[in-house]
């Protein structure tokens, strides 16, 4: 049965912290729904009501399109292994661009100061509802290893690589609405 909570409690916490991968769903109040998995090790819990992600640049820039529309974000995690379970946390998401204040002060207190390759911003997610349902519909599987060809992939395209590709494919959301990249610091 679904629960919810106003906030992250502590066993919410680590069960987020144990998870390998997760999905954002964002949405504007017209055009397409975006959905995206994500992993890489790159969410945190910096509060009970708020996370941050880093955001690695792809092929497409659909959150950031959608958090300058609206700012609502969804986060869903899965227990792949172990006890069923799914936990959303529902609210409004931002950008925080790359070399900002922000992002440096989030690298620094909650990566290590480690930026990977490729990071392109991170979305910080505010949240104000966290809800947890039973999961047992979701298959069991066992995590094997983080992928590397995206990070290959960055490495290879260099800095100056990735500030072209950027500008390329990350401009404006397949819906036609700016990312707002060119406002960034980077």
């Amino acid at each position: 049965m679904a629960k919810q909570f106003p906030a992250l409690e502590p066993a919410h916490k680590d069960f987020i912290e144990r998870q390998h991968m997760f999905f954002t769903a964002a949405a504007a109040a017209d055009g397409r729904i975006n959905l995206s998995p994500k992993g890489l090790d790159g969410l945190r819990v910096l509060t009970p009501n708020s996370v941050v992600y880093l955001d690695h640049t792809g092929s497409g820039n659909e959150t950031a399109a959608l958090m300058r529309a609206n700012g609502r974000l969804t986060i869903m995690f899965c227990a792949f292994e172990g006890p069923p379970l799914i936990l959303r946390l529902y609210g409004r998401g931002r950008v925080i661009p790359r070399g900002s204040h922000r992002y440096n002060e989030i690298l620094s207190n909650n990566f290590a100061h480690i930026e990977p390759v490729g990071a392109r911003h991170m979305i910080e997610l505010e949240f104000d509802l966290v809800q947890t349902s039973c999961g047992y519909g979701v298959p069991l599987y066992d995590y094997k290893e983080e992928r590397t060809s995206l990070t290959r992939w960055a490495e290879t395209q260099g800095e100056e690589g990735l500030k072209a590709y950027r500008h390329e494919k990350n401009m404006t959301s397949i819906d036609g609405r700016p990312t707002g990249l060119l406002d960034e610091v980077n």
